[in-house]
């Protein structure tokens, strides 16, 4: 089958843009992973801080009152 030089350069040209979109979007993936793993664990950070912030203020307040007094 007889291919002409410029249908041979076409088809490398569009089979090259793929290979580069190809490579561009695992690139694009690869950062978003790992800017999710940074936020993931900054959210984990965040909610146990504010566990220990719960914490905290539960034993300033002390006990819960009740309605009736004890006397």
């Amino acid at each position: 089958m007889y291919m002409s030089a410029e249908m041979i350069t076409t088809l490398v040209g569009i089979v090259s843009m793929l290979l580069a979109l190809a490579g561009g979007f695992g690139w694009m993936i690869h950062r978003i992973d790992g800017v999710e793993s940074k936020l993931g664990s900054r959210i984990d950070k965040v909610a146990d801080e504010l566990v220990e912030v719960k914490v905290a203020i539960a034993r300033i307040e002390g006990p819960p009152r009740h309605l009736v007094s004890a006397r």
